[in-house]
């Protein structure tokens, strides 16, 4: 049976889908419908991120690595920063002169915040927490990951619950929503 990824890859290989996205932004013509489709993508992707971020490697973080306080204080600046990004992208569409303008900034935000993780943080969790504590966060974020919005099909036309796209992603920064109240230990 093969090993299951640690929290390290899962959070790497959410990364990589997010970068997968990006790619496939800049492959769309600017203004088209298919542009706004994957920028809503791209916002359902991190916000994901940010709740695994959140609930499971935050804690961590914060009890087991040197500074781990004022790491957690920048990863929440920085996810705060891509919701505002995301909050004006919300209420524009793909032909709106500011759109793209918009869709660099998140790239950027969001490239800046996984490149800290990866070569920051992820060194500095992996030294300072033994092998079997990051592979029951891996289970962790596996167990409790939020399901993707499904974008196409008759499910994708219904409208989301509760507030906007942008409002759950702010929500769930803030702890509230599916994941709620849900700590893992480590």
């Amino acid at each position: 049976m093969p090993h299951e990824p640690d929290i390290i890859g899962e959070l790497s290989a959410g990364h990589r889908a997010v970068y997968r996205l990006f790619d496939a932004l800049r492959a769309t013509a600017p203004g088209s419908p298919e542009r706004k489709e994957l920028a809503d993508e791209v916002a359902d992707a991190f916000a994901r991120h940010a709740v695994a971020v959140r609930e499971h490697l935050h804690p961590v973080v914060r009890d087991r690595v040197a500074d781990g306080a004022a790491r957690v204080e920048r990863s929440v600046a920085a996810h705060h920063g891509v919701a505002r990004v995301l909050g004006e992208l919300e209420g524009r569409e793909a032909d709106d002169p500011a759109f793209t303008p918009l869709l660099v900034e998140l790239i950027a935000r969001v490239t800046d915040d996984f490149l800290d993780e990866e070569q920051r943080l992820f060194p500095r969790l992996q030294a300072a927490c033994p092998a079997r504590t990051l592979d029951a966060l891996g289970d962790a974020v596996r167990r409790r990951r939020l399901p993707a919005r499904p974008h196409s099909g008759p499910a994708a036309r219904l409208p989301s619950p509760g507030a906007g796209l942008v409002g759950r992603v702010r929500g769930l920064l803030r702890g509230r929503g599916r994941a709620a109240g849900r700590r893992t230990g480590g």
